[in-house]
């Protein structure tokens, strides 16, 4: 797996915005280098890992998009209706059995090859078949109507995918459609997950005065997998500096990324963000964001770490915006960035200036049909249920200080953050 240099990264001690963060990440952070081979059926949310051209023209042959009849544009009266003899009949999947006369029409259906020099194709609806045999075709249909040439979509020889495409099903439909069998893809990620925190337990654990069951790791693991990451779950680690640095400089030695939550604040049995200092080194730790300010980002022994904060919507929060295009740039991805669309504000609110603040939101439609923003009641960063009860975030840029009902908003749909 790759390793990176302790000073891959370098930057003050001011809080970082989240562009400079996420741009810091992208510059320095390598790709892995092993790749695979996948099949079709196994290649849906794989990056792929070289440039894939066209072996093929895309369409294969000029075919007709419509069920019509075929004729050469030459035959056509400029002024009127045409009448030609219907010569032959064509289906997808089957060629013309007979040389194509001259100054007739060819009944087609879609999809089939269109012969050489018919070069217009209409409409079965517009047209009137006659009790002779012939044709009754409309005037005013354009040269090449309703054709399909060869390589319109994609020429032999052109990028049919770039490189560091996370490939979707519609991208596996293009491969198959050009032949395509097998992709090289980069090998998936592997990944470590810990919590820290004397206060949590794992879930089906008792639960003793002053602890808290541990949601932060389950809903990290599933933000990996999602992103097709192969996760191992380490456990918790106790408030115990030597513990926390043993296991997070053996994790870094077998994964390609590990991730933690809890002990990056400043408090005394926050050994986190110091396992790091003492064992790799730290890009940044304070992030204009909220929820989600403390965040530890680094290198240990050659491999990308980043500490989360505890609460769990501050996990949310920092997982969207840092740890998505880091898994990118381990991938060799481009970083997709998180998908905005404008609402309206349903409600009034006031923020510092300097941060970039997320906000839980619900949607409503007014009598307009316009999408509403309504705030959740509850924001504390430790409250999971302004996640399960809303509809996405409504992010505010560090200028904002006051929002007004009416106000344009940008909201992310969590159904989008992926």
């Amino acid at each position: 797996m790759t390793k990176l240099s302790k000073d891959v990264f370098a930057t003050g001690a001011a809080a970082l915005s989240v562009e400079a963060a996420v741009d810091l990440i992208m510059a320095r952070v390598p790709a892995i280098e092993a790749t695979e081979m996948v099949g079709l059926f196994a290649a849906e949310g794989r990056v792929l890992a070289q440039t894939l051209a066209a072996a093929v023209d895309l369409p294969p042959f000029d075919n007709s998009a419509v069920d019509g009849y075929a004729a050469r544009w030459s035959d056509l009266a400029k002024d009127g209706e045409t009448k030609l003899p219907v010569a032959g009949r064509i289906a997808a999947g089957h060629t013309l059995d007979q040389a194509a006369p001259e100054h007739a029409a060819l009944r087609i259906f879609t999809g089939a090859p269109v012969p050489e020099g018919f070069d217009t194709i209409f409409m079965q609806e517009d047209c009137s078949l006659l009790d002779d045999g012939q044709v009754l075709l409309p005037p005013g249909l354009a040269k090449g109507a309703n054709l399909r040439p060869r390589g319109e979509e994609l020429a032999k020889g052109a990028q049919a995918l770039p490189a560091g495409r996370r490939l979707m099903p519609e991208d596996i439909g293009l491969a198959a459609a050009l032949g395509v069998t097998e992709f090289k893809v980069r090998r998936r990620l592997k990944a470590a997950i810990f919590s820290t925190g004397d206060e949590i337990v794992s879930p089906g654990m008792a639960l003793p005065v002053a602890a808290v069951y541990d949601a932060n790791r389950f809903m990290l693991h599933a933000m990996l997998q999602r992103l097709g990451v192969e996760v191992e779950d380490l456990g918790i680690l106790p408030d115990d500096r030597g513990l926390i640095t043993t296991a997070l400089g053996e994790a870094a030695k077998s994964y390609d990324l590990v991730v933690t939550s809890g002990g990056v604040s400043m408090g005394e049995e926050d050994h986190v963000k110091a396992a790091l200092e003492a064992e790799g080194s730290l890009a940044f730790w304070k992030l204009a964001i909220k929820p989600g300010r403390p965040v530890a980002m680094g290198i240990l022994h050659g491999t990308p770490f980043i500490g989360l904060p505890g609460n769990p919507v501050a996990v949310f929060v920092c997982f969207a915006a840092l740890v998505r295009p880091l898994i990118a740039a381990l991938n060799g991805a481009t970083a997709e960035p998180l998908r905005r669309q404008k609402v309206v504000s349903g409600f009034a609110f006031t923020k510092k200036p300097g941060r970039r603040e997320y906000l839980r939101v619900s949607l409503r439609t007014d009598a307009k049909g316009e999408a509403v923003a309504e705030k959740y009641a509850v924001q504390g960063s430790g409250a999971l249920t302004s996640l399960t009860r809303t509809r996405g975030l409504v992010e505010l840029r560090e200028e904002t200080t006051e929002i007004a009902p009416g106000d344009r908003l940008d909201f992310i749909d969590f159904a989008l953050m992926r």
